[in-house]
């Protein structure tokens, strides 16, 4: 009896502490968001923050495996900045070298406007698509929409493959 009790107290402590370990490291994912990229947060519920940027009209950040950051713009061809703004996002959330991000983030929304497509690509840690046009979902109104996710690896190798 007192085994079944210390099991069910175990599995009640383990249930109350991984929500509790989630939001903290979500709490220090928006922090670090925010160092990195200057932005201020404008809000944060469970596993999502939305924060607010200068450069772009849009910024979120959804801590869910795989973590993920969207940054839109109201533009078709938003200014530099926020692509500037995509480089920053992609070295807070993987470590990615924001330069590269940043000529990444401008290539695929060049490929995308002439496309008329998402394009995706990564550089480093990051994987990025960006997309241009009109949207019919939660983004409607926003005329480029870039997102960056963390590369998986296993085993130290990445799920990419090389040419050749």
């Amino acid at each position: 009896m007192m085994h079944r009790s210390l099991l069910a107290a175990c599995l009640i402590g383990l249930g109350l502490t991984a929500p509790a370990a989630a939001a903290d490291a979500c709490d220090t994912l928006a922090a670090k968001v925010i160092r990195v990229t200057g932005a201020s947060l404008a809000g944060r519920t469970g596993a999502y923050a939305v924060f607010r940027a200068q450069d772009a009209e849009r910024m979120s950040l959804d801590c869910r495996n795989p973590a993920r950051i969207t940054l839109a713009s109201l533009d078709r061809e938003p200014g530099r900045a926020y692509f500037a703004l995509v480089g920053l996002a992609a070295r807070a959330l993987t470590g990615a070298d924001a330069a590269h991000a940043e000529v990444l983030a401008l290539n695929l929304h060049q490929d995308s406007l002439l496309a008329d497509a998402p394009r995706r690509g990564g550089t480093g840690p990051a994987l990025m698509q960006c997309e241009t046009g009109r949207r019919t979902d939660a983004l409607a109104g926003d005329l480029t929409v870039c997102r960056v996710v963390p590369v998986k690896r296993v085993g130290g190798l990445s799920h990419r493959r090389r040419a050749g």
